[in-house]
């Protein structure tokens, strides 16, 4: 199996290490721009360093999509044009107007493709989600989510991420639909700049806080923050009628999100290989990022104009 990795950045890197590792694999091609660079970056992971039309020219039984925010849509709109499953990072794009075109010519290419939501692939994560779904929670009163980072984002990153909801939050957007059943209905964000004004000066913010409405009106929690002196720290809870479930709630915390869900890339890896292999259906589908975006992009309008905002306004 010939698997190319577009993009030469963290998650490129981590996602060819990744697929190198898995004994389905027989080839990682890991493509990007600029050849001294990718040369560094692939001699680093074991892999083949290409450009990124050497590497769709070159006929992979699969793709990921893990090059720049800004490219994500033209690359994987050129990867889905093979038909092959394509495996991409959030976000499609930075827009729901764009997001929304990728996802309608995905649709229409036929091409699978499988989000990077890897928190879903988390075996706690899953199990609470799991224990939600099957009714052993009894009836659903709320979910909390906390999400910290070890340390903040490097300057040079903050303006192309799309802000904390977009880049950060938009996970837990997604967890919020995927473990509820449910759909966001209405947003109410806040945010501010704690500790470093580097997001001040790209407008975004270092702090924040979400209460999203589900639409059976279950009210799910969501709090933020850029740094964790303790290190990266992700907790969930769920609380029903019957029991409560808990992911997360020790002490323990971890270098990086890359730590923390080390058994969750795993397994996404898995999942994805699986779709390469046999086909089916995604395991997180294009139209997952255009609901979470969507929760994200009202999350913004709902802190810059300080009011509640429904999700459907986004549409």
């Amino acid at each position: 199996m010939r698997i190319a990795v577009l993009g030469t950045g963290r998650m490129g890197r981590l996602r060819a290490t990744a697929l190198g590792r898995n004994p389905e694999v027989d080839d990682v091609v890991l493509a990007g721009g600029d050849p001294g660079r990718t040369r560094t970056a692939a001699e680093a992971c074991g892999a083949r360093a290409a450009t990124v039309e050497e590497a769709l020219a070159a006929g992979p039984d699969g793709i990921v999509v893990a090059s720049a925010t800004a490219r994500h849509r033209q690359h994987l709109e050129s990867s889905a044009r093979l038909g092959v499953p394509v495996l991409c990072e959030k976000p499609i794009a930075l827009t729901v107007e764009d997001t929304q075109a990728t996802v309608d010519l995905l649709r229409e290419a036929g091409a699978p493709v499988q989000i990077g939501f890897q928190r879903r692939f988390d075996p706690a994560i899953r199990a609470a989600r799991d224990a939600a779904a099957g009714g052993r929670l009894g009836s659903l009163y709320s979910l909390r989510i906390t999400v910290r980072d070890a340390e903040p984002s490097p300057e040079h990153f903050i303006p192309s991420s799309g802000g904390i909801f977009r880049d950060m939050h938009v996970h837990d957007f997604d967890l919020a639909r995927w473990i509820t059943g449910r759909e966001a209905a209405t947003v109410y964000a806040t945010g501010a700049v704690r500790g470093f004004e580097r997001f001040a000066r790209h407008g975004d913010v270092d702090t924040s806080a979400v209460v999203l409405t589900m639409d059976d009106g279950m009210p799910v929690v969501i709090d933020g923050s850029r740094h964790d002196p303790r290190g990266y720290d992700m907790r969930v809870e769920v609380l029903g009628s019957q029991d409560v479930a808990a992911v997360g709630s020790g002490d323990r915390t971890w270098a990086s999100f890359e730590e923390r869900f080390a058994d969750a890339f795993v397994a996404e890896t898995g999942a994805f290989l699986r779709l390469v292999r046999e086909g089916g259906e995604s395991a997180c589908p294009p139209e997952t990022a255009l609901q979470a975006l969507r929760i994200a992009e009202a999350c913004d309008r709902s802190r810059a104009e300080g009011r509640p905002v429904a999700v459907s306004a986004t549409a």
